[in-house]
């Protein structure tokens, strides 16, 4: 796979300096504030990787993707082709818009992400005192959650099965998994999925996915994030069947989920990967309180749906 990574977003929302404060309580580390009324962030592992921008209503404008070298821009300069999608080659990057999500996609050189392993903390079980003698480690830190790198994200298009076709046969990403009729599970890196599209009645971020190292760190984040601020919890603790990862969501002021992440699926060898078709609840979730109705549609989609129709009557 030419692919390997997700290198950046960039988020569009009314209130920058509400939702730059979010972020960076979230444990995103800022990056400069340039004169445009902009704010940029960092990930511990993948560099600076979230934008956010004045914009009139919250969407998602544009996602870098990594990779390797020009010939893989090359090739996938052919499969848009293929599709009759013209990429801008520019130097070292490749933009190019999918017609349905009105999503830009920046394809570029960049080195993958270098993450150092990082050995887990000895658990006790049954019959195994791994380790004896004292309390675990996890309830000892006391150091703010900061994540390694943004590890995925949700869209929502008014056209979801064309919207896929732009990201598997234009861009190369490849299908893990599959919810029947709801979404198929995307990924561009060893991460068992990187994009998610929903069909939805406008074209919406629904959340973007941060990794930590454990599910401690999820539970400690989200817990710091809602202490004070209890609106902003959305739905967790629970695990995903799809994925298998820990998750914890959270709501920016912009109305944007968050998610803390850890224990995800790695798909190394694309031979010894399954790709199944999942229904029912476990197309959502394992383990955990059932969903609440606003995180399968957020509140705000009838107040966005009027914004953007007014935007384009206005047009």
């Amino acid at each position: 796979m030419g692919l390997h990574r997700l290198t950046s977003i960039t988020v569009g929302v009314p209130n920058v300096a509400a939702t730059a404060a979010y972020y960076a309580e979230f444990g995103l580390t800022p990056a400069g504030q340039p004169g445009t009324g902009a704010a940029r962030f960092a990930t511990r592992d993948g560099g600076e990787q979230l934008e956010i921008v004045p914009s009139p209503r919250r969407r998602l404008l544009r996602v870098g993707v990594g990779v390797h070298d020009a010939d893989d821009l090359g090739r996938i300069q052919a499969r848009l082709a293929r599709l009759d999608l013209t990429g801008e080659l520019d130097g070292d990057q490749l933009r190019v818009s999918d017609p349905s999500s009105e999503l830009e996609v920046t394809v570029s050189i960049a080195a993958p992400v270098a993450q150092d392993q990082v050995s887990p903390d000895p658990t006790n079980g049954p019959g195994r005192a791994d380790r004896p003698d004292g309390r675990a480690p996890a309830i000892e830190r006391e150091s703010r959650v900061r994540p390694r790198k943004l590890g995925h994200l949700v869209i929502g298009s008014v056209d979801r099965a064309a919207t896929q076709r732009f990201f598997v046969d234009g861009l190369g990403f490849k299908i893990s998994d599959e919810v029947p009729g709801l979404a198929s599970f995307m990924r561009c890196s060893t991460d068992h999925h990187n994009v998610l599209v929903q069909q939805a009645p406008l074209n919406f971020l629904h959340h973007t996915a941060w990794e930590v190292d454990d599910v401690d760190e999820v539970g400690r984040g989200a817990t710091a994030m809602i202490t004070e601020h209890p609106e902003r919890h959305v739905w967790g603790l629970g695990r995903h069947h799809i994925g298998s990862n820990f998750f914890w969501y959270l709501r920016d002021p912009a109305g944007n989920f968050s998610e803390y992440y850890s224990d995800l699926d790695c798909i190394v060898s694309d031979a010894l990967w399954r790709p199944s078709v999942v229904e029912g609840a476990r197309g959502l979730y394992n383990w955990g309180p059932p969903p609440p109705p606003s995180f399968i549609q957020p509140d705000d989609l009838a107040a966005l749906m009027t914004g953007s129709h007014s935007a384009a009557a206005a047009h």
